[in-house]
């Protein structure tokens, strides 16, 4: 059986597109739809037909594309139950716990509030790919828009249980900021400081930071890390509550 084909790409300004395609039914998914240009240009190239989007939440900056490219090619858009009246031209509701497949390709469905009200994220098992779009970025995670500090942790917690070798993929290329942040509230990670070279290396070649395997993540980001007695020592908050290291990460992070 041919295997699941994956490519990132660039939209917007920061934003990274991405196509999955399953080469033996055909079928071509987006995540999310950030812009039509960039998107139409990887389908072009890589001579696919758009069949479906799995949006991951509302902002417009996922979403923006969504009538255009269900105008073009008749795609079904798939994206979260919590936000349905939020999403321009969605056809079909998911929600956390849920499965399905598209062609050969198996889905599951995870609820990561915390950015907004009802974001999710995607992972398919098959192809050990997860698509957290603004829920967690590599050494980060998203703002707390619509949402508090132990929604997100509970969040990233259910995305912290999946398998060391699943491929994570993000919503944008934020990297380079984030490893500065966490090198200054966790110096004395040498996985950490490892992966802050490597991104440096990645961006003066101006190449993608994404994706990175989520194993180490779960050792080096440190919004991963809340309940780590290490990390929480660093920060200077030893023995502190996760959810409470947490916040404060976050909002150290916001004026950072």
């Amino acid at each position: 059986m041919p295997a699941i084909e994956i490519r990132q790409f660039t939209c917007r300004t920061d934003n990274l597109g991405v196509l999955i395609h399953d080469p033996e039914s055909g079928r071509t998914i987006s995540i999310d739809a950030p812009e039509e240009g960039p998107i139409l240009e990887a389908l072009t190239a890589a001579e696919w037909q758009l069949s479906h989007i799995l949006t991951t939440h509302h902002h417009n900056d996922h979403v923006a594309a969504n009538l255009v490219l269900q105008a073009r090619f008749d795609v079904e858009i798939i994206g979260p139950a919590g936000e349905k009246e939020k999403i321009p031209g969605i056809d079909r509701v998911v929600a956390g716990g849920d499965a399905f497949r598209i062609g050969g390709i198996a889905v599951e469905v995870i609820d990561t509030p915390g950015h907004t009200a009802g974001e999710v994220s995607y992972f398919l098992p098959g192809a050990k790919a997860l698509f957290a779009a603004d829920a967690l970025f590599s050494l980060g995670c998203g703002r707390l828009f619509e949402g508090d500090a132990a929604t997100m942790w509970t969040s990233l917690q259910r995305l912290r249980a999946l398998p060391d070798d699943t491929m994570l993929y993000c919503g944008h290329e934020y990297t380079a900021t984030n490893a500065r942040f966490a090198l200054d509230v966790d110096p004395g990670n040498l996985l950490l400081q490892e992966r802050v070279k490597e991104v440096e290396r990645l961006r003066v070649e101006h190449r993608s930071t994404l994706p990175v395997e989520l194993g180490r993540e779960k050792r080096t980001n440190p919004f991963l890390r809340a309940d780590d007695p290490d990390l929480a020592s660093a920060f200077g908050m030893a023995s502190a509550d996760p959810v409470a290291v947490f916040a404060a990460l976050r909002e150290k992070r916001n004026g950072y």
